[in-house]
């Protein structure tokens, strides 16, 4: 779900501030300012690449990955992933992005504050996570007041930002300590959607692809009125939209379904030899994008769309297989 988390709320976001008036331009962008929020509260995994170095069998790739999940996982899923925490970041953050001088170092200096918290709570390492976390935070809003949005604009996509990830990981891992501090164990468990891991796997990305698609609806929705986007004088409706940026090519991701036959089925603790060849297929389905398009996003829009109906078409073929024959 890392790239779930930031497409949900952007899609939420953006998709709300269009529906409340917001000009399209400035609901992508607090659209977007969302998206990044909700991307922030993995940074937590910053410690992770110590794992690499501490590794006692550096030999693998198997073995490195190990290492650098279970060295991540030492802090993942805590503080950052908190919905006690999740506000007052927030808080924080629209503080910072306010015009007022003394209103923004209050801020600054209440998100400093956290990472004491945490250090009371979590020890030196919770600290510092804590700290790059609220650093993020900040950084964000400075963002956000740079390019025109408001504190309240920016304090709002945080809340949605930091409020949506912790749910998207209930799918996979260990659930999230939604009430940290009050309590450093998950309060929650993680949902299982099918008994048998592979099938659990494959309904979790299928969760993650819906996802995607459903920001890319939103672009299109909230985005498609901008002039010459598409290379017409009037732009065509959603629906012309999306045929328009998605390439055939795509329906080549079925002859993905081959791989049930040639690798290990994949679950959440081993699924690297799946997840790489998936992802390599959409972007070389994605990269030899036509100009058939005029506009100066459209191209990046169709090679993303194509890949991700490339993917689409593979897992979904593959899902057919296993259920049919792997099963």
């Amino acid at each position: 779900m890392f790239v779930g988390h930031g497409l949900l709320a952007f899609a939420l976001v953006a998709g709300l501030a269009r529906l409340r008036g917001w000009r399209p331009d400035r609901a992508l962008s607090v659209g977007l300012l969302a998206g990044a929020f909700a991307t922030l509260p993995d940074v937590d995994m910053v410690y992770a690449p110590v794992g690499l170095l501490l590794a006692a069998d550096p030999g693998g790739p198997l073995a490195t990955a190990q290492a650098f999940w279970a060295t991540g996982n030492l802090v993942h899923r805590a503080v950052t992933h908190s919905l006690v925490v999740a506000p007052l970041v927030a808080l924080g953050a629209r503080a910072v992005a306010d015009g007022d001088r003394r209103r923004r170092t209050a801020g600054g200096g209440f998100l400093l504050a956290l990472p004491v918290v945490a250090l009371a709570v979590s020890g030196p390492l919770g600290s510092a996570v804590t700290t790059v976390f609220v650093a993020g935070a900040a950084l964000l809003a400075f963002v956000g007041r740079r390019y025109g949005l408001g504190p309240s604009a920016v304090g709002a996509a945080a809340l949605a930002g930091l409020l949506t990830h912790p749910f998207g990981d209930l799918f996979t891992g260990e659930a999230p300590a939604m009430l940290y501090p009050l309590s450093t164990a998950s309060t929650v468990e993680r949902v299982v959607l099918h008994p048998d891991p592979t099938l659990h796997l494959l309904g979790a990305l299928g969760i993650e692809l819906a996802t995607a698609w459903l920001a890319l609806f939103v672009y299109l929705a909230v985005g498609h009125g901008v002039a010459g986007r598409y290379g017409t004088d009037q732009p065509p409706g959603i629906t012309g939209a999306l045929r328009r940026v998605v390439a055939g090519r795509a329906g080549l991701g079925a002859g993905f379904a081959a791989t049930a036959f040639l690798l290990p089925a994949p679950t959440l603790d081993v699924s690297y030899h799946f997840v790489f060849p998936l992802l390599g297929l959409g972007l070389v389905v994605a990269l030899p994008t036509p100009r058939a398009i005029r506009g100066p996003s459209a191209r990046p829009v169709r090679a993303a769309a194509t890949g991700l109906a490339a993917v689409t078409v593979a897992t979904l073929a593959y899902a057919a297989v296993y259920a049919t024959v792997g099963w």
